[in-house]
């Protein structure tokens, strides 16, 4: 967890796509959350209806559909949607490096057609011959594109697994791409962790997001399978300003500090790597960490307020930093309390993170909240689905060591956790990974 935690909700299920490109039930969702707020306006606060008519805002921009192709890969500045579906892959046995490529071209080419809302080729789920396996599965026919993106990433496997360099591709591995080294606490499940190949499909509709991670597993059949996936739901950070910052699954805001889609100065400098960078195939992509973090919601649920808000650093009720002010001013570190201790406790989550106290080291997060029903115990199968983007691993691992005084810590374990290069956007007519291949 990183400042701090972070997630929101949204819907899905059968629906047609009106002439806009936004479903029935979205423009009836549109209908109702107006009537709502309008019921709001009589009943509670002017805030309570703006915040409706924001969300309601921010689900019909994000209905449009987001370009494929491109400088960056979308997936990353794109504002948060709402669901996740993310999904890790293991190349086969006796697999070669035109196998690998192969598979990016064709996972490519779904890609792109599937982020616009159509299916995953031409004949698609019912324009093929009756006596032929459909092309794609069928479950987002009729529905509109959601906002999808598909963001794809190379671990360190693909490069090299255990000394040996299956695609020859081991001389192009970037040099900070390694498996991350273990922090206090860390109670990782291996078959929750790593992959060769990973792929991040959000959407506005889960159903679409599923459908994404489906066809391409589908496609990938014979080359690679599917090594573990998770659901998210409910985005726990904000990209752009427009979006208003979510709460996590301990109930407080998540991402108020998060890097936004137009500081270019911010994302070149913490992000995107440079030209200047090596290796060369890298240039204009970044480096995702995927964290899967255990939230102890009952221990959680019984702690006291106050408690609660220095555990973390802010208000619970507005997002504010202990020291004073509104979700949007910056902590004053050296602010004293009526007893004379930091009004921010140096063990505070705030604290621990911020940029200050880390020689200003910032990542760009974009994590979901999870649950994954109940345990052994009763209790919830829940927590953070922790991923973010770095211009280098060592930005993520800077932080995560500082945490480890963080007194959140009490209340989380990390599960699952994967590294992963992410190249550059791919240009029209080519494929992502290209460099690879160059």
């Amino acid at each position: 967890m990183t400042e701090q935690l972070s997630h929101d909700p949204g819907p899905a299920a059968d629906r047609a796509a009106g002439p806009s490109g936004v479903s029935r039930r979205g423009l009836l969702g549109l209908a109702i959350g107006a009537a709502g707020a309008a019921g709001l306006a009589i009943g509670a606060s002017a805030g309570s209806a703006a915040s409706i008519a924001a969300r309601a805002a921010e689900r019909d921009a994000a209905a449009s559909p987001y370009e494929y192709f491109g400088t960056h890969q979308a997936g990353i500045t794109t504002p948060v949607q709402d669901h996740l579906h993310f999904a890790s892959f293991d190349m086969m046995a006796r697999t070669d490096a035109a196998d690998l490529q192969s598979l990016l071209k064709d996972w490519s080419y779904a890609a792109s057609r599937m982020t616009q809302g159509l299916d995953v080729s031409a004949t698609g789920a019912v324009g093929g011959s009756p006596e032929a396996p459909p092309d794609d599965t069928g479950e987002a026919l009729g529905l509109a594109a959601s906002g999808l993106t598909i963001t794809f990433g190379f671990g360190p496997t693909l490069f090299e697994a255990d000394g040996v360099d299956r695609f020859g591709i081991a001389a192009l591995r970037p040099a900070g791409l390694e498996k991350l080294p273990p922090f206090l606490g860390d109670d990782l499940d291996p078959d929750k962790s790593g992959g060769d190949l990973c792929i991040q499909a959000c959407a506005d509709d889960p159903q679409v997001a599923v459908h994404a991670i489906r066809n391409l597993s589908r496609i990938a059949f014979g080359r690679a399978k599917l090594r573990w996936s998770q659901l998210g739901f409910g985005r726990t950070s904000r990209t752009t300003a427009d979006q208003q910052t979510p709460r996590n699954l301990f109930g407080f805001k998540d991402g108020t500090a998060n890097i936004l889609a137009d500081d270019a100065g911010a994302l070149d400098e913490h992000v995107w790597v440079a030209a200047s960078d090596q290796p060369a195939w890298m240039a204009g992509g970044s480096y995702l960490v995927a964290r899967k973090i255990a939230m102890l919601i009952e221990t959680w649920d019984r702690v006291r307020l106050s408690e609660q808000e220095t555990i973390v650093g802010r208000t619970k009720g507005t997002g504010a930093p202990l020291s004073g002010g509104r979700e949007t001013t910056d902590p004053d570190f050296t602010a004293k309390d009526a007893a004379g201790a930091p009004a921010i406790p140096v063990t505070s989550h705030v604290r621990l993170a911020h940029p200050d106290f880390n020689d200003g080291t910032r990542i760009l997060r974009r994590g979901y909240n999870f649950v994954d029903g109940n345990n052994d115990l009763g209790r919830l199968d829940a927590g953070l689905f922790f991923l973010s983007f770095q211009r280098s691993p060592a930005q993520f691992t800077t932080l995560q060591k500082k945490l480890s005084t963080d007194a959140m810590r009490e209340y989380i374990k990390h599960v699952g956790s994967g590294v992963w290069a992410v190249p550059p956007g791919a240009a029209k007519g080519s494929y992502v990974g290209a460099g690879l291949f160059a």
